[in-house]
Formats: C-alpha cells, structure tokens, sequence
C-alpha cells in the first residue's frame, strides 16, 4: 500500500510540472502586451504600404546614376574603293579597297549633365519627404486605433469595478431584506438594475476586441487577439506650449512643406536644363585611312578628324523653357498653399486640446471626487433609512456617467493630441 502512494506520487509529479509549464507558457503568450513605441517600431518594420513606398525612393535613387551618365562615343567602321567592274578585262575587286574606322563624341555644353544629375537629386528627396508624409498620416491612424484600444480597455476596467461594487450592494441588500429592514420590490429593483451593468461589461468587452481586432489589421499581424494587448499612459497633460512655438516646429518638420518647398527648387533647376538643352552641342570626329591605291605614296595611311555643329535655327527648346519657367511660378503657389494648410492644420488642433483640456480640468479637480462622494454618501444614507431607492439608483448611475465621461475625454484628448503631432509632422505631445 506505501509503495502504490509512493509510485503515485512519483509518476504525478512530472505529468503536473509540465501541466504547470503548459499553463504559464499559455499564460505568458495571453499576456504579452506592446507599448506604444513597440507598436510603431513593429509597424514600420512590417507594413506593406510603407515598404512599397520606400521602394519608390530607391527607384528614384537610381534615375541619379542615369542622370549622370555622359554620352557614349560612338564607333563607325566603314571601306571604300571597291571595284565594282573589270578594269582593262582584269577584275581585282579588293585591291583598291580602304576600311576608315571613325570614333565620334558628343560634347554637352552648359552643365547639362551636372544639372540633370541636381534635378534628380532633388526629385529623390522629395521622394523621400513624400514617404515620410506617408508615414506621418499611417502613423496617426495607428496612434489613434492605438489609443481607442487604451481607452476600451479602460472602459473594460471601470465596467468590473462597477459590477463589483454593484455586487457587493446587492449582497448587503440581501442582509438588510433577512433582516426585514429592506421590502421584497426594493430589492428586485435593486436585483434588476444589474443588467444594466452586465450589458456595460459586455458592450465594453466587444468594444475592446474589436479595436484589437483593428490594430491588428493596421499592423498586418496575425497573432490571435487573445494573445495582443497595448499598455500604456491613458491620461493628460495639462501642459501646452504656445501656439507659436507649435506652428515653427510644423514649418520646421512638415514633411509635405518640405516636399514642397523643394519642388521649388526642382523647377528651378529643370528651367536652367531646359536652357541648357536649347544651347548647341558639337560632336567631334576622328578616323584612320588606309589606301594603298592612292597616287600619292606619302599619303597611304592618313588621320582625319572633324567637328560637327547643329544650326540651331529652328528648334532652340523653346517650348520646353516656357513650360518649366511656367512650372516654377505653379510649384511657388503650391508651395504657399502648403503653408497655409501647415498652419491651418496646427490651428485647428491646438484649439481641439484646448477644448478638451478644459473639459478635463474639472473632471480632475472636481467632479470626479463629487462623484464618488455622492455615491458613497446616498449609498450609506439608503442603507441606513436616510434616501430612497431613487436616489440611490440615480447616485449610481449618476458616479457611472461621470467616469465613462472622463474616460471618453481622456481618450477624445488623447487623438486631439495625436492630431496635433500630426499637424507639426514629430511627436511633440505623448
């Protein structure tokens, strides 16, 4: 009988330690959660939107190589002096034949290639600003998606508490009914009021999956939604900086005024080319003879060069320095439209988390507390003969009201936040 419980034992003991494993590593994946910056890090890394712009900008890397290529020489080979019928009835087709080997090139003039190879550069860094835009915009989708899964966790957490609270007053609600100090209809009312509270935990619940669920798709990531969660800060900041100082870091960061900005100079640059391509390009020559037939015994072998020069009477380019002369005074006006929108899109956000600051300041130093006061204070009188059962239900839902309020502001200033980092182009708000 000892040797049966002693085996027993002996064989349980490895079957529930890896029990145990199993369980803690199901526990450890359940709950592996990503900060904010975990998230963006993963996001740039792996999004496919993202990747595929940034190709764009290697492609246009590489058009800076073809742009500075110089022409290439080019190579004739060509004969002459072949008989082509019998001379004096004898027929010796080759013998007055003389092969001229000719190499040529093409002199560009004018800073043609330097200035073909400046205006590539500069379509490559606005290649490059035009995908940071990019990010910048993907980026605020992701931050707000993040911040709707922070703030339905919150929800998730205040809906439990609230059910727990409720619980524990319904429990004490069934003392006072055994004690015949409560009526049998108060608490069924009190008994009813939590499915009230059950719906918000589970309306909260779904809430919660669903932003998960579309975070998950932003960052193209197939991990369960059982195993993904975020954490982070879910508050305010009731520190702002001036208008002023937001609306220089916009000029300074935007990355689609920086685009524009250096389209500017592109047009600038693709003018001067067109100038360039209007001016004369001279191509010179030279070549080799060899003609044994020639009268002249000095002049067997011989060197010949030459230099060709285009008229340039009719076509000067004129058209293409009209169209990009027109193009610098259109990418001038983009530019200030640019502007505007920089400056319009600070405005408008800074006023946003102002707005929201100021509702949330009251919440925060007063009606949080005034809330919680309230509920705690009609709940003890209720239960002491001192309120009726409508005055608590309405303190409880009251304290409810309150706090999802606070929340859904926190998280309302929390994307406002986000629309302003937007709007300067760098994180300047957490």
């Amino acid at each position: 009988m000892h040797m049966f419980r002693f085996h027993r034992r002996t064989a349980c003991g490895p079957i529930l330690a890896a029990v145990v494993l199993a369980l803690a590593g199901t526990s450890a994946r359940a709950q592996q959660s990503y900060t904010w910056d975990q998230i963006k890090a993963k996001f740039e890394a792996d999004n496919p939107t993202l990747k595929a712009d940034e190709s764009n900008v290697q492609e246009m890397k590489a058009e800076e190589i073809t742009a500075d290529l110089r022409p290439n020489p080019q190579f004739t080979l060509s004969q002459d002096g072949t008989q082509i019928a019998p001379h004096d009835g004898v027929w010796q087709p080759f013998d007055g034949t003389f092969v001229v080997p000719t190499v040529s090139y093409l002199h560009e003039r004018d800073h043609k290639r330097e200035l073909r190879l400046e205006s590539a550069q500069q379509g490559t860094q606005i290649a490059a600003w035009q995908h940071s835009d990019l990010e910048r915009n993907l980026l605020f989708d992701l931050r707000t998606q993040f911040v709707a899964t922070l703030e339905a966790k919150a929800i998730v957490d205040l809906s439990r508490q609230e059910l727990d609270y409720y619980d524990r007053i319904i429990a004490i609600s069934k003392d006072q009914f055994k004690a015949g100090a409560l009526a049998e209809i108060d608490l069924d009312r009190v008994e009813l009021q939590r499915v009230q509270y059950e719906s918000d935990l589970q309306t909260a619940e779904v809430n919660l999956r669903t932003a998960k669920i579309q975070l998950l798709q932003l960052l193209d990531d197939h991990t369960p939604v059982d195993q993904f969660d975020v954490q982070g800060p879910f508050d305010f900041t009731d520190n702002l900086q001036p208008l002023d100082a937001f609306r220089q870091i916009a000029l300074a960061n935007r990355p689609d005024l920086q685009a524009a900005l250096e389209s500017v100079q592109q047009a600038d640059t693709n003018h001067k080319l067109a100038v360039a391509n209007g001016s004369t390009d001279p191509t010179f020559s030279a070549w080799y003879t060899w003609n044994a037939s020639t009268n002249n015994p000095n002049a067997y072998q011989t060197l010949g060069a030459s230099i060709s020069v285009p008229l340039r009477i009719f076509d000067r380019n004129q058209g293409e320095k009209q169209r990009t002369e027109i193009d610098i005074a259109r990418q001038q006006q983009l530019e200030d439209a640019a502007r505007a929108q920089v400056f319009g899109d600070v405005d408008s956000a800074y006023a946003q988390v102002s707005s929201n600051l100021t509702l949330l300041r009251p919440y925060k130093q007063q009606y949080l507390a005034q809330a919680l006061h309230v509920r705690d204070t009609v709940t003890y009188s209720w239960q002491h003969g001192g309120a009726s059962l409508m005055d608590f239900l309405n303190a409880q839902s009251d304290y409810r009201n309150v706090q999802m309020a606070y929340l859904q502001l926190v998280g309302a200033y929390l994307t406002a936040a986000g629309q302003l980092n937007l709007a300067v182009g760098r994180e300047v708000i957490q």
